[in-house]
């Protein structure tokens, strides 16, 4: 148990100080209107026009933070906060998601990765550590190494994601820019909620690294 919290201890507090910076830096933009006072809906669609993608939706999620783009549905889901707000934060967390269509839309090769894993890594991380502590407990090492690979699926995902995530905050500055959304001393609000967020798969990253090391050791170690 003492190895287990030390394993874990550096992608927890990773994870709270991410946490904290992503609602420090949205908090404190999200008081800085832009220069041309438009929501981040207003975003989001003119970024979509200009790049041709009229058939992607825009619609308002509920959440703090909640935004996502759903490739099934071909649809931008903004939180209140987003959708409504006229500050430098809600540009920046559109324009994100708005780098996910695009990357949708010219087929970015991470994103088609993540997204046809997405059921073995939402399996991996729900089940595969109680597959993987049956087998201990049971004895059973291919049940146990079962859980293991499974798990991998999860770390995979985690690590894939950071790709994805650091372009579409790359597109999204480019865009907000060069389609004159934003000017160019506003950017500096919109790199570090942007940053702040990418922080946060960084520490995701991390903490599933780390627990699959941990795993890993055992497993080897029960065999030694």
């Amino acid at each position: 148990m003492l190895l287990y919290f030390l394993v874990a201890l550096p992608g927890l507090l990773l994870g709270l100080y991410a946490q904290a910076r992503v609602k420090s830096a949205f908090n404190k933009y999200s008081q800085v209107r832009t220069s041309r006072n438009i929501t981040g809906a207003q975003v989001a669609r003119q970024l979509l026009n200009a790049r041709g993608l009229h058939s992607v939706g825009v619609e308002r999620s509920q959440g703090f933070l909640s935004d996502h783009y759903d490739p099934r549905s071909k649809v931008l889901r903004l939180s209140p906060d987003v959708y409504d707000g006229t500050s430098v934060a809600a540009a920046g967390v559109a324009a994100h998601e708005m780098g996910h269509a695009l990357q949708d839309a010219q087929g970015y090769f991470a994103l088609q990765i993540r997204s046809a894993i997405v059921p073995a890594a939402q399996f991996g991380s729900s089940l595969a550590p109680w597959i993987f502590i049956a087998g201990l407990l049971l004895n059973f090492e291919s049940l146990a190494w079962v859980g293991l690979i499974l798990f991998t699926a999860a770390v995979f995902f985690t690590l894939i994601t950071l790709p994805v995530e650091f372009d579409a905050s790359k597109r999204a500055k480019e865009l907000l820019v060069s389609n004159n959304l934003l000017y160019q001393d506003e950017m500096g609000g919109v790199n570090k909620v942007l940053n702040a967020a990418a922080l946060t798969y960084v520490a995701a990253a991390v903490s599933a690294i780390l627990t699959l090391l941990y795993y890993a050791f055992l497993l080897l170690g029960r065999r030694n």
